[in-house]
């Protein structure tokens, strides 16, 4: 894991296509998404392009764990809130490579994304993953309180339905002991 880099990502072709690549796995491996299998690398490739524009207006931060020169890992730090709600952040696409899972390159994803957070005013972060398959166990162990579940809130990308699990942190200043 101490070879793994932390770094904001722009949209390069390369770039790109790594992230395409690692939506593509994650959503053929059951990974809740918001996409449905199989998708298509030309659809998973459209969205990244609309998320990097978003991130180079400021709207969102997405970060990419690099092991050497490869994209293992991505997270996205969602910072377009409404007007009422500048203090929070959002934490969104938590992905990481199957062949990589478990080397603890997500938490050092959550930990970054919560750095950016805090170096941004941001107070409250809050995030959902699926009831069925999802990464409760990561984010619990992060620290993240539960805060309820939503039965039969999205289709699987295989197809069903699951229900959502939802969560929130506290962070600097907004932090309570």
């Amino acid at each position: 894991m101490s070879d793994i880099q932390i770094l904001p990502l722009t949209a390069t072709p390369s770039i790109l296509d790594a992230l395409g690549d690692i939506l593509v796995e994650t959503v053929a491996h059951g990974g809740s998404v918001s996409f449905m299998h199989p998708l298509a690398p030309d659809a998973a490739t459209a969205f990244w392009t609309g998320s990097l524009a978003a991130a180079a207006r400021g709207e969102r931060i997405v970060l990419g764990a690099f092991d050497g020169g490869r994209l293992v890992g991505t997270v996205t730090l969602l910072l377009d809130c409404p007007p009422n709600q500048p203090h929070r952040a959002e934490i969104a696409k938590m992905m990481t490579r199957v062949a990589d899972r478990g080397r603890g390159i997500a938490s050092a994803l959550m930990r970054a994304a919560e750095r950016l957070a805090v170096e941004r005013a941001r107070t409250l972060l809050v995030l959902d993953t699926a009831s069925d398959g999802g990464a409760a166990g990561l984010y619990e162990g992060l620290g993240f309180t539960f805060a309820g579940e939503i039965p039969d809130y999205a289709l699987k990308p295989h197809g069903g339905l699951t229900g959502t699990m939802l969560y929130w942190k506290r962070l600097g200043a907004g932090m309570r002991a």
